[in-house]
């Protein structure tokens, strides 16, 4: 089974998460900029209140099997000191059915790959 994680992550955290993806052999990532609040409802400083926070989506695909120890390396990468903090973000979990690649034709499915 492939399985899609997106990690909505701290803009100054993303480069530790990336290199820890990296450094445990998950080097395919999809990085886009994003804004938005949690639970927390935006941030107010003095008399301003910022309604959506920048953040930064990293989306990945990985075997079923290796899910949990990506999870984990993300999670443990993004947190903010040891019990973490507000805004440190979100961790999303898809099960993927079939997946393409656009410039060879092969198409990926839990069963396995074929060429279209």
């Amino acid at each position: 089974m492939l399985t899609m994680i997106r990690a909505i992550v701290r803009p100054e955290k993303v480069d530790n998460v990336l290199a820890a993806l990296m450094d445990a052999g998950f080097p395919a990532v999809t990085k886009y900029a994003v804004a938005g609040r949690g639970k927390q409802r935006g941030i107010k400083i003095g008399e301003v209140t910022y309604d959506e926070i920048p953040k930064v989506m990293l989306m990945v695909v990985v075997d079923g099997k290796d899910k949990d120890f990506v999870v984990k390396t993300v999670m443990s990468t993004a947190r903010s000191g040891d019990k973490g903090a507000f805004g440190d973000g979100k961790i999303f979990i898809s099960e993927v059915e079939e997946m393409y690649t656009v410039s060879s034709g092969i198409k990926e499915t839990a069963t396995g790959t074929a060429e279209v």
